[in-house]
């Protein structure tokens, strides 16, 4: 409200050098003089004889004048003499009469033409008079609250304001649209209805602020464009911030067949984009904090889409061009747009744009570094970020180490040979241990370098930054301990870990339990301890049945997304259990039942595979393999199964091929080393076969029940 405040003062702080009314004017040197006297009723008096105004409006008069002057004190002083109530009794008939359209008779066209004339004139001139003496007094009002505001009695001035706007309603009953009221009345009416939320904002009255306001917005004040915009984004901003939660409008206020916002973001969305429409419409001016406003609004409800249509719509020239593809990149990013978002960046980022915006390039490499086949771009990227976090940005270049990091680490898994994957996983942990030197307590940071050490088996290292992760997170996050689960498997300690995951389900709410209980059902596996984990299957299937209910027959998609206990993976998971228990009638099942949740999937094609396998039906399980491949080429397990079934049946070159495929993919598979270690043996290669074995007999030692991958 500061630029409200002085549009305000600069109108109510010009300095009046005479008083004019009733067609008399008269100069204000004698009145000061009375006044520097502490003479008020002189003054008054001086003012009711030489311009024939009545109590209230003289008193109106004199406390402008001193308010004008500064001397607040003084103009409450005369203000406080006002009888508001014997002022509309005296207002209300006069000007409700002339006022109203219907008062003037609509007599037969037998009339004489010069009494038409004469009432005419009577019904023109008459407001005018009725207007002014409502304009001195209710300006009189509205200035004893600003009085009272600037001494800090805010209730007090609130209440004043107030009683200007319920004036206002009692003289023109029919509202100020259908009349035409002089300038200096609308202006009262206009600065009194802004002025009125804030007044209880700084009395802390923020129910009382929130009436204000949707009185304001709701009523016919004939606001003009820029003083309603002035509401509408103060009313917006109060919404999103004032931790108030306001309800929609009273049922009153609500139209048949208009959308009624929900709450305070809904209504804060709507009225801003009011705004951006009125803008659009060249109604008001560009203000880019409403743009910041609304960014903000649906940032936090996961709109992004409807913000970056509001862009598009906006004229070219509000926006640089650059500013706007980065915001639409932000924007494309957060609605899982990846490519869409890359493709703005690299335009934002050309040598003929602005090649070093640091946070494009940040925003570039994280998008690059989710992918394994952008990860090479990614790392380009992140370089130009380290090395353009200079100066006042220089917090920043941790936060380009980090993401150095993680496309180095994409980029290794990608990789066409084993020395170039060590060299660039090696530069990964430096980048990451770089950047944790400028965040030590960056939680991210700590968990990504406790699962690269995972994966590059390095456990007792990763053990240490999975503890470190989960205080600095306080044990709040699930995947942290889902983390250290993994860890403690993969170094063969199954009941520790199943100890961590028990304390984990402790911790974490009911519908976020999904994940644990399915560790905790392999780590019970692992023990061998089937029934138990078949309990807990059971348990998570009466999981998803009561987020079913939760939620009701229809769902919405980021419902479905956003549901913590999948029940396709239940059903795979006590498919896998029942194969490796032999019971392939319950396999049967299981698997049918997984195939209503999802239809095709590698996984499923993998376990029936592996059921056909072990029935010795081995041209079906071959074909199983084969689908799931095809499937998702980069599903591993069924890779390692082909190259074995192919290396009995005597293809040892199309097994070696296959084998190695998944191992470049997934280096540290044990079962694909074991089994290229045997083509090799079959194939009469006894070094490379015993190299081959001895990293299969490694990787066994330090093998997790699930891939670390899984927790990314």
């Amino acid at each position: 409200m500061a630029d409200d405040d002085t549009h305000n003062q600069s109108q109510e702080c010009t300095t009046v050098r005479e008083f004019c009314a009733n067609g008399v004017c008269m100069k204000t040197t004698d009145v000061e003089a009375k006044l520097d006297e502490g003479n008020i009723q002189e003054a008054e008096s001086s003012l009711r004889e030489g311009l024939s105004l009545n109590f209230e409006e003289a008193r109106a008069l004199l406390g402008r004048l001193e308010y004008q002057r500064g001397n607040v004190e003084g103009a409450l002083r005369v203000f406080d003499g006002i009888d508001l109530q014997a002022a509309i009794q005296r207002l209300q008939p006069s000007v409700n009469e002339n006022s109203n359209p219907c008062s003037v008779s609509s007599s037969s066209s037998n009339n004489n033409s010069s009494s038409n004339k004469k009432r005419r004139a009577n019904r023109d001139s008459q407001p005018a008079v009725s207007q002014h003496a409502a304009s001195l007094v209710l300006e009189g009002v509205y200035l004893k609250a600003k009085s009272l505001q600037k001494l800090g009695r805010f209730t007090e001035a609130a209440q004043d304001c107030t009683n200007v706007l319920d004036a206002v309603g009692r003289i023109f009953p029919q509202g100020i649209l259908n009349v035409q009221v002089e300038n200096r009345l609308q202006e009262t009416v206009s600065q009194a209805v802004e002025l009125l939320p804030e007044l209880w904002k700084q009395a802390d009255n923020y129910q009382e602020a929130m009436s204000a306001y949707r009185r304001a917005l709701l009523h016919l004040w004939n606001l003009n464009n820029d003083c309603c915009a002035r509401i509408q984004k103060a009313f917006a901003v109060f919404l999103l911030h004032s931790g108030l939660e306001a309800g929609p409008p009273s049922l009153g206020a609500q139209i048949d067949g208009a959308y009624v916002p929900k709450n305070n973001l809904e209504e804060a969305i709507l009225l801003l984009m009011v705004l951006m429409r009125k803008i659009q419409q060249g109604m008001i001016q560009w203000d880019p904090s409403v743009m910041d406003h609304l960014m903000y609004a649906l940032s936090v409800c996961s709109q992004t889409p409807v913000l970056s249509k509001q862009l598009e719509e906006l004229k070219p020239g509000v926006f640089h061009r650059i500013d706007r593809w980065n915001i639409l990149a932000l924007c494309c990013s957060g609605a899982g747009q990846n490519k869409a978002a890359l493709n703005l960046l690299r335009k934002s980022l050309h040598k003929h744009e602005r090649p070093d915006d640091l946070t494009a390039l940040l925003l570039a490499a994280k998008i690059c570094s989710e992918d394994f086949y952008l990860a090479a771009e990614g790392v380009a990227y992140a370089q130009r970020a380290i090395d353009n976090a200079q100066g006042v940005d220089g917090h920043l270049k941790g936060v380009g180490l980090r993401m150095l990091g993680l496309c180095l680490g994409k980029q290794a898994k990608v990789s066409s040979s084993d020395f170039e994957r060590s060299r660039i996983q090696s530069e990964a942990l430096k980048s990451l241990d770089a950047a944790i030197s400028f965040e030590q307590d960056n939680a991210d940071i700590i968990f990504e370098l406790g699962v690269q050490y995972a994966e590059q088996r390095n456990l007792n290292a990763a053990l240490r930054y999975a503890k470190k992760y989960i205080d600095v997170t306080g044990g709040s996050v699930l995947k942290g301990w889902r983390l250290l689960a993994l860890i403690l498997s993969a170094q063969q300690r199954f009941s520790e870990a199943e100890l961590v995951t028990d304390a984990a389900l402790d911790e974490t709410a009911k519908w976020d339990q999904g994940p644990l209980l399915r560790l905790k059902a392999k780590l019970q596996i692992s023990q061998s301890r089937p029934m138990d984990a078949i309990e807990t299957y059971r348990y998570l299937l009466a999981l998803v049945q009561a987020q079913r209910k939760s939620f009701g027959p229809v769902r919405i998609d980021s419902q479905v997304e956003d549901d913590k206990v999948k029940e396709f993976e239940v059903w795979h998971g006590l498919a896998n259990l029942y194969s490796s228990l032999s019971h392939w009638k319950d396999v049967e099942i299981c698997l049918k039942k997984a195939r209503e949740m999802k239809q095709y999937s590698a996984e499923l094609l993998h376990t029936e595979g592996f059921m056909c396998q072990e029935r010795g039906e081995i041209q079906k399980a071959l074909s199983a393999y084969i689908n799931a491949s095809l499937l998702e080429p980069s599903y591993v397990p069924s890779k390692v199964l082909i190259g074995a079934m192919l290396s009995k049946m005597g293809s040892l070159p199309v097994a070696r091929t296959v084998l190695s495929d998944a191992l470049r993919i997934e280096p540290t598979n044990r079962k694909a080393w074991y089994y290229l270690g045997m083509v090799h043996k079959e194939d009469g290669r006894i070094a490379d076969a015993t190299d081959c074995l001895q990293a299969a007999s490694i990787l066994e030692e330090s093998d997790p029940i699930e891939s670390f991958r899984s927790i990314l």
